[in-house]
């Protein structure tokens, strides 16, 4: 009998991924912004056939992707080597030489949408307003554009029109907690919730008629429902809400008048149908625990994109109320039985509030002790049941992971995020600092042999809980985390920047409180191995955050090892960077773990 050596890390990584997707209107085409080849390109399949086909070979992650309303082209936006300097192109439906549609050197573009005959295009932009942005309509046979939409105040975002695209839509984005939808006629702009001075948001909104819109906020509620705004005679209305769930994305079916509705409920979505003629409202089951994005074509098929713990992302369409998946989008060579569902627990923090955490608990066969701690970044996102390869490798490999939903995750209500906000490096710690206490309580580990490790805002906290409670861990992982919260709040992009006071601080007016926060100021404190990973071109969380605290850890003869990835910004685009990095990973966490045992 012949047997083959246990699943490695190119395996787990060799996970392909899904960033987007869009169907056209004929339904005869599907287009997907996939990593098939190793990096992310797009990729078409001539449905009902389902077999895919490469159509570009830029090597680029794809940021807005739509189709020409008569199934024509493609409008695609890309990067480059994610400096999310998004730039947008015409591709053709299959492949080739792409046309140059908006490219404007140093700007940041966003949300492209087409006109009703396809003959504009539509579109958000940093140029001449990085700081709040404007909104243009191109005409892409002439070459002309119209400023339609100046930003002021806020980062405004140009988000859709009417069908007679006489009235915009936009909204003004002042935190991720604040966010307003306005809707702008001629000169006339109508706010979509009442008047008030208590900060709500509005995630989506979408017209179904020239005068009737439907839209999800929180507005004087703590989660997130369905309301409805008529233009004609200026009512606000609350249509439909849900205990304990926020409304995340709405899409509407003209042709069947039903609206589609995603919401999330702690670490999983629900999907929901409501008949606008009978206002019937039902569940529809899905096959993945996350939505990432729905699209109904005009026929009323639902295509889906989503994943779940042990499923990687996939596309699915419903026919009769039944998903086939149109991706086939496996673990390469690792059976589904070999991955790890989490359990789902609670535990109390330091104020009494309870947090809901993810604890992935690795197999009893290749279980080797060892936990990872694993804040997630954000920090206004949340820990959920969707696909991480790189957990499913750690698990294969022995490690069991606990992941944290802190205050200021989402799914929580608004009053649970807006908790990080000017507190972020209080009370979410604490949170962090409970859930490593209630590890410890319940048996799973022991205090000073925690593994911790985090990206993003994870990474600060990684950072910060070393500096902070370092007995608790024997190693520390920071993946492209901020250091110093002054620098990072100079240094974020300018559209950021407006945001920032309520989000992190005031460099001036809080500026103790920032240092306090700072990971960079417990350096005496940060005794333990590191490894700090980083994008070169990463625009959220920039070099100099690493650069700096690394160099002050060499400065003071600490073990730390720094691994750059040159053609990265604030993630990993490229399979073989991310493969890289976490055989880096798994590289370090061995060492050390190897010198525990022999201990």
């Amino acid at each position: 009998m012949i047997t083959f050596p246990k699943p490695d890390v190119e395996q787990f990584l060799r996970t392909f991924s899904i960033a987007d997707f869009a169907v056209s209107p004929d339904e005869k085409h599907l287009v997907f912004s996939t990593n098939l080849s190793g990096k992310y390109n797009l990729w078409g399949m001539d449905l009902p056939n389902s077999f895919p086909y490469p159509l570009t070979s830029i090597d680029q992650s794809c940021q807005g992707l739509i189709y020409d309303k008569k199934s024509r082209f493609i409008i695609a936006g890309f990067d480059q080597d994610g400096n999310e300097n998004t730039q947008f192109y015409g591709v053709p439906l299959n492949g080739g030489t792409m046309k140059e549609i908006v490219n404007h050197e140093n700007t940041r573009n966003f949300m492209p949408k087409l006109s009703n005959d396809s003959k504009k295009l539509y579109y958000t932009t940093s140029r001449g307003n990085p700081s709040f942005l404007n909104s243009y309509c191109l005409d892409l046979e002439s070459g002309q554009e119209r400023l339609v939409l100046k930003g002021k105040d806020a980062a405004t975002y140009l988000f859709g029109f009417s069908p007679d695209e006489e009235t915009l839509l936009y909204y003004k984005h002042f935190a991720n907690t604040y966010t307003l939808l306005y809707a702008k006629k001629g000169n006339e702009d109508i706010l979509l919730t009442p008047p008030t001075e208590k900060q709500h948001t509005v995630n989506d909104g979408v017209f179904v008629s020239d005068s009737m819109i439907y839209l999800l906020t929180d507005y004087d509620s703590d989660f997130t429902y369905l309301a409805s705004y008529n233009l004609g005679t200026n009512k606000f209305c609350k249509v439909k809400e849900l205990k304990n769930e926020s409304f995340t994305a709405i899409t509407y079916s003209k042709e069947n008048q039903l609206l589609y509705i995603t919401s999330q409920k702690g670490v999983e979505d629900q999907l929901y149908e409501i008949n606008l003629q009978n206002e019937n409202w039902r569940n529809i089951p899905v096959p993945c625990s996350v939505i990432n994005k729905l699209e109904v074509a005009a026929s009323g098929t639902l295509y889906l994109f989503g994943m779940s713990a042990t499923k990687p992302h996939n596309i699915y369409k419903n026919t009769s109320d039944e998903w086939v998946s149109l991706t086939k989008y496996t673990v390469p060579g690792v059976d589904s039985n070999e991955l790890v569902e989490p359990d789902i627990i609670t535990y109390p923090s330091f104020d009494g509030r309870e947090i809901e955490s993810l604890f992935f608990r690795a197999k009893k066969e290749n279980d080797n002790g060892e936990v990872i701690f694993w804040p997630h970044g954000g920090p206004q996102a949340a820990e959920r049941k969707f696909f991480r390869a790189s957990f499913q490798f750690f698990l294969n490999n022995g490690y069991s992971i606990f992941a944290p939903n802190f205050r200021g995750s989402t799914g929580y209500g608004l009053e649970f995020m807006k908790m990080v906000e000017g507190d972020w490096g209080n009370g979410p710690r604490l949170d962090n600092v409970a859930g490593l206490d209630w590890l410890i309580d319940q048996g799973h580990a022991q205090k000073g042999n925690i593994l911790l490790m985090g990206g993003s805002f994870g990474g600060y906290m990684a950072l910060l809980l070393h500096g902070r409670h370092a007995d608790y861990f024997k190693a520390v992982v920071d993946i492209f985390g901020p250091s110093n919260l002054i620098s990072f709040i100079n240094s974020v992009p300018e559209d950021w920047k407006p945001v920032m006071d309520q989000w992190v601080g005031n460099p001036e007016k809080d500026k103790e409180k920032l240092i306090e926060f700072s990971p960079i100021t417990y350096l005496e404190s940060m005794i333990k191995p590191m490894l700090v990973i980083q994008g070169a071109n990463d625009p959220r969380v920039v070099k100099e955050e690493s650069d700096q605290i690394v160099q002050a850890l060499k400065d003071k003869g600490r073990d730390v090892d720094y691994m750059l990835l040159e053609n990265e910004g604030h993630g990993f685009s490229k399979k073989e960077n991310e493969i890289a990095v976490y055989q880096k990973i798994l590289s370090f966490l061995k060492r050390f773990t190897a010198v525990t045992e022999k201990v």
